[in-house]
């Protein structure tokens, strides 16, 4: 027997009110002119940079990603991956090898693991942000040793780095989306590394020289040149007016969390990989003030994204459709027959009061579940 759910259903031609049938995918989308309009019914949100949540790190290894995609699906994140810090190989091959087994196999309840994203170690020593100082020269050796561990969908490189400029084209013969981020490099050096194969760039505006009109840097390439980039909309990493100018001029322009274990968690003090942070008033840094990752939901993000003006159907496709087209997850990001049953609903204050993975009902809290 499917399941049903009804209210105004954002579709890939548009809203209706109407009634969704599923099991684990979707078998009809039907128009239904007595569905309850005060509940919206969106694709289930795509974050593709998580490092943690629920007091939990991703770099901690074992059953860390399980842990992070329980406690992101209760915020309408369906889909996400894991994402890992610069650190020693050792360090990276444990959180790797924890999070096999997650991707091989979505934990009950939780959000569909669909591979890592690799942030680091092949930055800028001069742009980490609030990475720690491993870094090192990449190589494809060691990027196909670390897929083989489990598998790599994005990963954040600095171009200017000798070497990675050339390395780009075997990692998309990989078929691992080359981001640009932590990166020290001109706009001449974005502009080669697009060339070269990369495809986005890593919260955008952050960990990368800027967009001065007499000096542009990074920023300014995706500016003029990308047609994806992640942002961080959490109001803290990104002000609004510049996030206004880059929805402008970056076609699939999508949002992120870069959630941290400190994500859902009252204010204290929290793991970022090797990292101490610490979490008040709604962010999160290092003891010397610097941002160190967030603790956004998606949910929240959407929400972000609308206050800032964005009509619900742009925001909806920032946070689902457009990071399922730039992994090629053709059966995600959409509300259409055959896709997976990956859907949250909202209320009127957009916020989630049913949330579906793969068709599985996810619990909004610990302790209670939600049915059709």
């Amino acid at each position: 027997m499917l399941n049903e759910i009804s209210g105004r259903i954002l579709t890939p031609s548009g809203w209706i009110n109407g009634t969704i049938a599923f099991d684990q995918r979707i078998h009809a989308i039907g128009h239904d002119a007595t569905a309850n309009g005060a509940l919206t019914i969106l694709p289930g949100f795509i974050d593709l940079h998580v490092h943690g949540a629920a007091g939990t790190d991703i770099m901690e290894g074992g059953d860390a990603g399980a842990v992070v995609a329980r406690a992101h699906a209760r915020h309408g994140t369906t889909a996400l991956l894991g994402t890992t810090l610069t650190a020693r190989e050792p360090a990276i091959r444990r959180a790797l090898s924890g999070l096999a087994g997650v991707i091989a196999s979505r934990p009950a309840g939780g959000a569909r693991m669909l591979g890592v994203h690799l942030e680091g170690p092949f930055l800028n020593i001069h742009r980490l942000g609030a990475q720690p100082p491993d870094v090192m020269v990449g190589s494809l050796a060691q990027v196909q040793a670390l897929n083989a561990i489990a598998p790599i969908r994005v990963l954040t490189m600095a171009p200017e780095v000798p070497g990675h400029l050339e390395l780009i084209p075997a990692l998309r013969g990989m078929g691992i989306r080359v981001q640009i981020g932590h990166s020290a490099g001109t706009y001449d050096d974005g502009v080669a590394a697009l060339d070269a194969g990369a495809t986005g760039f890593t919260h955008l505006y952050n960990g990368m020289t800027g967009a001065g009109h007499h000096d542009p840097g990074m920023a300014a390439a995706a500016l003029a040149h990308a047609e994806y980039a992640e942002i961080i909309p959490d109001l803290q990493h990104v002000q609004p007016g510049a996030i206004r100018a880059a929805l402008r001029a970056i076609p699939r322009l999508y949002g992120v969390t870069d959630a941290t274990s400190a994500t859902g968690m009252p204010d204290g003090e929290y793991a970022l990989g090797t990292q101490r942070v610490f979490k008040c008033q709604g962010c999160v840094r290092l003891a010397t003030g610097s941002l160190a990752g967030s603790v956004l939901t998606m949910d929240q993000a959407l929400r972000n994204f609308v206050g800032l003006g964005l009509d619900l159907a742009d925001a909806s496709n920032r946070l689902s459709r457009y990071p399922a087209e730039y992994l090629a997850e053709a059966e995600r990001g959409r509300l259409q027959p055959g896709a997976w049953a990956d859907i949250v609903v909202l209320d009127q204050d957009l916020r989630p009061v049913a949330v579906y993975v793969e068709g599985e009902s996810i619990a909004l809290t610990e302790t209670a579940s939600l049915n059709p």
